[in-house]
């Protein structure tokens, strides 16, 4: 397989201006969007940060990454063998197009066509029972051999068996650090293998970012929606695989689940899956029984690279934004909601939230919805 696909790509320029602002603190995917769709460019939305800030009510302002500091980074991507991937551009993972606030720059090392085949997530228990990690592997190298690739998130157990099992037929690694800082430290060789064979290492953080634990289910989110549907082999009852497998139904992905003994803790979780509603899954075919249909259905949203919007109403101002401020509690509420409660035009009411948003005062939450940030109601 080529690791590149025809398409519209970013320039250099463009390249480096997203990833400024991608980090720039308060700068997350959704408010990057609402940037480029509000002033056209990365570049001139990195000229009007600080002035959205202050109108946000921001107490300092965040700083800006210098022009030095992301050409460090794409530097740091080249030795490493890696790349920035746009969220418009042809290599970008396309399921992850059709999440909420999908990561608009992927780091990406390894083989791009791998993203071009149906996806399935495997996840589960760290501490796997061996008969947890022969069922990863097995069902990863048996879907594989039926055309898909394999999504999991490089931890130890059942994650590592689920790469093992896929290596020659495509897996995709997400990382909760950067993609030079693996973890565990000891799957730094099974991240090497699979770019080396066809598969692709992707993260969404900085390079030199150590993953801490609010990270992961960030990392979660990424396996979840680039994936058709979620497989949970072990589990306990709180784990990072029953967020997995939220975070997938939240998306509209299938969720599976390997049942199993009642006296295992670890099979808590996956057999409180399937109490819920998850299909039971005892071998692969299982899974592409019920994939199948889908894999024909997912066309990517068109996603252009950088789409301004002609605004047509004035720019809100100090009556607009306590407005919206009062409409907002800690409760998330839909935007139509506070267009509806505020009389003010969309436009107006999406500048106000991408103030605060840049300001460290927004939350957003599953579906669009938002409030305000816990200590500022």
């Amino acid at each position: 397989m080529s690791n590149r696909l025809v398409g519209p790509r970013l320039s250099d320029r463009q390249r480096l201006a997203w990833l400024r602002l991608i980090r720039t603190q308060n700068v997350g995917p959704a408010s990057f969007r609402d940037l480029i769709n509000r002033f056209g460019s990365a570049e001139a939305a990195l000229e009007i940060l600080p002035e959205l800030m202050i109108s946000g009510g921001a107490n300092r302002i965040a700083r800006i990454p210098s022009v030095a500091e992301a050409e460090a980074e794409l530097e740091a991507a080249r030795r490493a063998g890696a790349r920035f991937v746009g969220i418009g551009e042809p290599d970008y993972p396309p399921l992850l197009k059709n999440m909420d606030h999908p990561p608009p720059l992927l780091a990406v090392k390894g083989e791009g066509a791998v993203f071009r085949l149906p996806a399935i997530a495997i996840v589960g228990a760290r501490n796997a029972s061996l008969a947890g990690i022969k069922m990863a592997r097995t069902l990863a190298t048996d879907l594989g051999r039926h055309g898909y690739s394999i999504v999991s998130g490089l931890a130890r157990g059942i994650d590592t068996a689920a790469h093992q099992g896929s290596i020659s037929t495509g897996t995709i690694g997400v990382l909760a650090g950067g993609l030079d800082m693996p973890y565990p430290p000891e799957n730094v060789g099974l991240c090497d293998e699979i770019a080396g064979h066809g598969g692709a290492i992707v993260s969404e953080m900085p390079f030199g970012w150590q993953p801490r634990a609010q990270d992961f289910p960030r990392r979660n989110r990424l396996v979840a929606g680039m994936s058709l549907g979620l497989v949970v082999v072990e589990a306990a009852q709180r784990s990072g695989s029953l967020i997995s497998a939220r975070l997938a139904t939240e998306m509209g992905r299938l969720v599976f689940a390997v049942p199993g003994s009642p006296l295992d803790p670890r099979a808590a979780g996956t057999n409180g899956l399937l109490k819920d509603g998850a299909t039971l899954v005892t071998e692969a075919a299982d899974i592409s029984d019920a994939i199948a249909p889908l894999t024909g259905l997912h066309a990517p949203k068109t996603t252009p690279l950088e789409d301004p919007i002609d605004f047509s109403a004035p720019p809100p101002g100090e009556n607009e934004r306590a407005s919206v401020v009062e409409a907002l509690g800690p409760t998330p509420v839909s935007v139509d909601e506070i267009i509806r409660h505020t009389g003010l035009h969309p436009a107006q009411v999406f500048m106000v939230l991408l103030e605060l948003d840049l300001a460290g005062r927004l939350e957003r939450h599953a579906g669009g919805n938002v409030s305000l940030v816990f200590g500022d109601v």
